[in-house]
């Protein structure tokens, strides 16, 4: 999540999140089943769905998560965390939240596509990107596919969307698709937000696991703390950027599911 990006304006919460929530019905856990999570960053699968996998892991439910990016423009002029380190420690970072999380230590896939650099439709990569998730699907077989919100504000949010939806409609079995909301909260402008016209808004009680995922995200810490104090350029995540995923649910957002 975590990779530096245009900054339009750090916008407070507003009558666009209360309407948002106003709007959700709850969505039991049984109704999610085995799921396939594509997360653009290291980091975004504890804070957009992180107590929704703890939930399903803790009935059974088969996890696996795909992190797309190798998350190394968090920190991009970092001397003692060059790429290659920074990558594998976000990567270590990650493999410590999944099991905070509850997911087996095998069930994760690290494509390491560069940072912000994620393609979209038509772009060079896209296609082989595309192939990654279909076997995936195809292999795993999974009955939902958890993924960035379409017009998420950030570019590889925008382009993990679209590379999920390519997959999903040329997997085998369709899985059914949530997609869940990161940036939107800070960045999003008026025609980021779901229209109530042509979507639907699912609530995820996680009250019992917040702890537990509060500890994943934690995890995090390159992107949490100042871990990596040496490059002024970095972004981490503040405490303010934090409070909006204090709520005790998870929002997801359904295409063509309106009450």
């Amino acid at each position: 999540m975590f990779s530096t990006i245009p900054i339009r304006s750090m916008n407070p919460v507003t009558d666009s999140v209360q309407a948002l929530e106003s709007r959700a019905r709850s969505l039991d856990i049984d109704q999610i089943g085995p799921a396939l999570v594509i997360a653009p960053h290291p980091d975004d699968e504890s804070l957009g769905c992180g107590g929704t996998i703890i939930q399903l892991r803790q009935l059974g439910y088969p996890v696996h998560v795909l992190f797309v990016s190798d998350g190394t423009m968090s920190h991009p002029n970092s001397p003692s965390y060059p790429a290659p380190q920074l990558r594998d420690l976000r990567e270590a970072e990650a493999r410590e939240a999944l099991q905070m999380l509850g997911v087996e230590a095998d069930a994760c896939t690290f494509m390491r596509l560069p940072d912000r650099r994620v393609p979209t439709a038509g772009e060079p990569g896209f296609a082989d990107a595309v192939i990654v998730v279909i076997d995936l699907l195809n292999r795993l077989t999974p009955a939902m596919l958890l993924m960035p919100w379409q017009r998420d504000p950030h570019p590889d949010h925008r382009a993990c969307w679209q590379i999920g939806q390519q997959a999903a409609q040329e997997a085998t079995m369709q899985p059914r698709i949530l997609e869940y909301l990161i940036w939107l909260w800070e960045l999003g402008i008026p025609d980021d937000w779901p229209q109530s016209d042509s979507t639907g808004i699912w609530r995820v009680d996680i009250t019992d696991v917040q702890t537990q995922r509060d500890q994943a995200i934690a995890a995090h810490r390159s992107q949490v703390t100042r871990l990596i104090d040496d490059d002024p350029t970095a972004f981490y995540l503040s405490p303010e950027l934090l409070a909006h995923f204090a709520p005790p649910h998870e929002l997801f957002v359904e295409q063509n599911s309106i009450p």
